[in-house]
């Protein structure tokens, strides 16, 4: 399905990426990850997308976001907002679909291939319009987890899904060995 000479985009949705991996019970590499995709075509833009939590002194992924910015990647964040849901638990929102969106549609002229890594249902729609502007689209997440963290109506959209447990060997990060601790 991928191309040599096909001019690829990624659009990384961080925070579904993130809990498809933990689902499946590990960590990307995401040095790894740019790797593949340029070995699969010419990359053009490898976008990656998170809300951050303003006012905080540390946040765990303010490294990784800071990595990315480094090491050749379009990092696309917004302030998440923070509130109290109606069994009085702190949840955070920060939806970055619009972002996302936005710039595939931007890039659609100039890219042959789009790699989308969620599984958001609500991308179904910009699938679909890529391709209608010739684009091909593939989509990575997983149907192996419990509950599947990819929405069907997505993955029937794309022209090719990529299993994000077949990855594993990939892009995956090895586990940390434990600290042994010294009696």
């Amino acid at each position: 399905m991928f191309y040599k000479d096909d001019r690829l985009a990624i659009f990384i949705d961080g925070a579904n990426l993130y809990a498809a991996a933990k689902a499946l019970g590990f960590d990307i590499d995401y040095k790894l990850l740019r790797q593949e995709f340029d070995r699969r075509g010419k990359l053009m833009r490898a976008y990656y997308y998170t809300a951050l939590i303003e006012g905080e002194e540390y946040s765990p992924i303010r490294p990784l976001v800071d990595w990315l910015h480094y090491n050749g990647f379009c990092v696309v964040t917004k302030p998440a907002r923070e509130y109290t849901d109606a069994l009085g638990r702190r949840k955070v929102k920060g939806n970055m679909d619009i972002e996302l969106t936005v710039d595939a549609m931007e890039l659609a002229p100039r890219m042959d291939h789009a790699v989308l890594f969620s599984g958001d249902g609500d991308f179904r729609p910009l699938v679909e319009s890529l391709q209608r502007q010739g684009v091909r689209v593939s989509v990575v997440s997983t149907i192996r987890s419990q509950p599947p963290m990819i929405a069907d109506d997505l993955r029937r959209q794309a022209d090719n899904f990529i299993e994000l447990d077949a990855l594993r060997d990939i892009i995956g990060r090895p586990p940390r060995e434990p600290a042994q601790v010294e009696t």
